[in-house]
């Protein structure tokens, strides 16, 4: 025994690793909230606005997925997070492999919902958005594209939060959302990708459908496919329970892991 005698120490637990949440061009942070009221239960959750959406500064008119990838990790460092687990929803997956590219260390996992890593009708749909968004107004293209975005069961509670949310976005920060979004292919860097890795789908998405997802799973190793069933293009809100269940058995996984 030593001969100082016996001491006590507090020690407090390490804190789960943060999570955080990445809109899709047509939405913003807000889209998020029934995620950060679930995981902000048990660790830091944050839903970061990309330049240009919300209140945050403008993007620069050519700015792409790798430029909002370098804004989300610049967010990071403000608020000290040295690395997390990164949640990306449609133009959020994207940005969330972009992420995974400039800063492997900085990603615990990637979870990347309704995405893909390239497009097959990207340039169309770029194309289309751009021009809806010079024809109608902000709410005319909302209400136009709502029915494209949720499954057809989809609450009409939820349509209206959607196309109001759709409404006040920025219709500069749109078309450099789209851009963004619509014209990536980054399948070249997916093979680089070394973290655990959950691919999430609503099996009714229309704008992004189930066969991307199954592709993108299939190209990352040890990827993790789960499709949601009754859901479209926004399985978070459409099914959140069922999309936070997911998550939760994944990040669940990993911690057993480590």
């Amino acid at each position: 025994m030593d001969e100082r005698g016996r001491i006590e120490v507090a020690e407090d637990e390490v804190a789960p690793t943060p999570i955080v949440f990445l809109h899709g061009v047509g939405s913003d942070k807000s889209v998020w909230r029934p995620q950060l009221d679930h995981f902000s239960a048990s660790r830091h959750a944050l839903a970061f606005d990309y330049p240009g959406y919300g209140t945050s500064d403008p993007a620069d008119t050519e700015a792409d997925h790798d430029e909002f990838a370098s804004a989300i990790l610049a967010g990071m460092d403000a608020l000290d997070v040295g690395q997390a687990h990164i949640c990306g929803l449609s133009l959020g997956g994207v940005v969330a492999i972009a992420m995974h590219h400039a800063a492997p260390e900085r990603c615990a996992s990637l979870i990347i919902a309704d995405s893909f890593a390239a497009h097959p009708d990207g340039r169309g749909i770029f194309n289309r958005s751009v021009k809806a968004s010079r024809a109608m107004t902000m709410r005319e293209l909302a209400e136009d594209r709502v029915e494209m975005l949720l499954a057809p069961n989809a609450a009409d509670a939820l349509r209206d939060e959607v196309v109001a949310t759709m409404s006040d976005i920025n219709p500069d920060a749109y078309r450099i959302g789209a851009r963004a979004v619509w014209l990536a292919d980054q399948r070249e860097r997916l093979d680089a990708i070394n973290v655990p890795v959950l691919v999430v789908v609503g099996d009714q998405d229309r704008i992004t459908p189930p066969m991307l997802s199954r592709d993108l799973a299939t190209r990352i190793a040890g990827a993790k496919l789960i499709e949601i069933g009754g859901a479209g293009h926004l399985p978070n809100v459409e099914q959140p329970a069922t999309f936070n269940a997911a998550i939760d058995v994944f990040l669940t996984e990993i911690a057993q892991k480590n």
